[in-house]
């Protein structure tokens, strides 16, 4: 990898790429210490290192939330649009038949995207000024203050959004996955001082911390070993005649990515396990709230055996539904079809499309468990003497899929430039 960025690096058009990444990476990462005035940072602190959904928007804020920046939103009302919009392609015909419509349609698509990430913001806006006014940290605003702090929050948010479009146009890789894999490599730092802060503290020795090390090293050659395994469909395409020349058929194979849902579901996951808690934090002294977040035989308490147990049975059932929607074994198997394929020894029509189904059951099955052990690792890490510590397996999963898109578009890149020294 250090010799295809060096070798990259001496080619002016993916040079002048990676200054235009640098600088507007540069750019975003100042927007998250500029505070928007009036709110209580103390306050925010405590609500982003609590179980709320508002931890994970901090984490993938950069520790923008926590200190109510103008970009404390991020990419979040970016995110929830997209996976909204790619729900609803499923669902609504029109929206499907533009996302087959080539270049155009996806433009069309993402021009949606885009107007409906203003509104989630506005939204998102609100609900986080009421969170963090319920917990009394903006005490004394007025009126127009609340204002100007709603549209502040959204004006950030959708300026994240615009960066997120440039670096995807003039530097590498997409811009929203590159803005979020900044926002969590940021908090390495944090959570290095918050260990050997447990130590000076007497809570961990220098011994657990380099097993904590150690550990974060292994786990993270796993989730690298799960990015890149994949799931191969063996497809033959018959030979065909194309005027006079008669075209060989040849085999090839439909790649299925095992742990290609993972991010996907654990957020889907992640929302509804921490949903109802949040929505509880508006009430704190209604004993239906305090029955959510403290009773032992509520689901929603990350204290009880029932919470990471209900949070992998759902992880796993998303990691399933997302994949069977997204791939469309029915559509797989038409496809196939039409272009003059079989997969051996399977009959074309319903028995294909029935064989993709099994295979993508099974293949969901393997990394809904995988994103399940991810998943509900931070809960067993805050029941540790490590409590406090921000660390997470979906993090890790996040910066391996984005560090590897961005190998494989470098790669791409000296490929058409017919680098010599990276064909050697």
């Amino acid at each position: 990898m250090l010799s295809t960025l060096r070798n990259a690096w001496k080619v002016p058009e993916l040079k002048k790429r990676f200054l235009w990444t640098i600088c507007l990476i540069a750019i975003f990462r100042i927007g998250t210490h500029i505070p928007v005035p009036g709110i209580s940072t103390d306050v925010l602190k405590d609500l982003a290192s609590s179980g709320t959904i508002f931890g994970f928007y901090d984490l993938l804020s950069g520790g923008a939330f926590r200190q109510f920046s103008i970009f404390a939103l991020s990419v979040t009302p970016y995110i929830n649009a997209s996976i909204i919009v790619q729900l609803l392609t499923i669902a609504i015909p029109s929206l499907e038949q533009l996302s087959k419509e080539g270049e155009e349609g996806r433009k069309k698509i993402q021009k949606i995207t885009r107007i409906l990430s203003i509104f989630i913001g506005f939204i998102l806006a609100f609900g986080t000024y009421s969170m963090v006014a319920a917990k009394g940290a903006t005490a004394g605003m007025q009126f127009t203050s609340v204002i100007v702090v709603l549209i502040a929050l959204v004006a950030g948010s959708t300026f994240c959004m615009w960066l997120g479009d440039q670096i995807t146009a003039k530097g590498f890789g997409n811009g929203i996955s590159i803005l979020i894999f900044v926002n969590i490599v940021s908090q390495l730092p944090i959570t290095l001082m918050s260990l050997f802060t447990l130590k000076d503290q007497g809570k961990i020795t220098i011994i657990e911390i380099l097993l904590f090390v150690v550990f974060a090293i292994v786990l993270l050659g796993i989730v690298i070993f799960f990015s890149l395994a994949e799931r191969r469909i063996p497809v033959q395409y018959a030979g065909k005649a194309v005027g006079n020349k008669v075209m060989r058929g040849q085999s090839t194979h439909i790649p299925l990515s095992i742990i290609g849902s993972a991010v996907i579901a654990i957020i889907f996951a992640m929302s509804v396990m921490m949903f109802p808690r949040t929505i509880a934090e508006f009430f704190p002294g209604h004993d239906w709230a305090v029955w959510i977040t403290s009773n032992k035989y509520s689901i929603f308490n990350e204290k009880t055996w029932m919470y990471p147990v209900v949070y992998s049975i759902l992880t796993i059932f998303f990691t399933w539904f997302y994949t069977q929607i997204t791939f469309k074994p029915d559509e797989m198997a038409e496809n196939l079809h039409k272009s003059a394929g079989f997969v051996p020894g399977i009959r074309p029509g319903d028995a294909t499309e029935k064989y993709f189904e099994k295979v993508l059951t099974k293949v969901s099955l393997v990394g809904g468990l995988f994103a399940a052990i991810l998943a509900i690792l931070p809960i067993v890490i805050s029941n540790t003497q490590l409590q406090g510590i921000q660390f997470g397996g979906t993090s890790l999963l996040i910066m391996v899929g984005v560090g590897l898109d961005f190998s494989r578009q470098l790669d791409s890149q000296l490929v058409m430039r017919h680098y010599q020294g990276f064909l050697k």
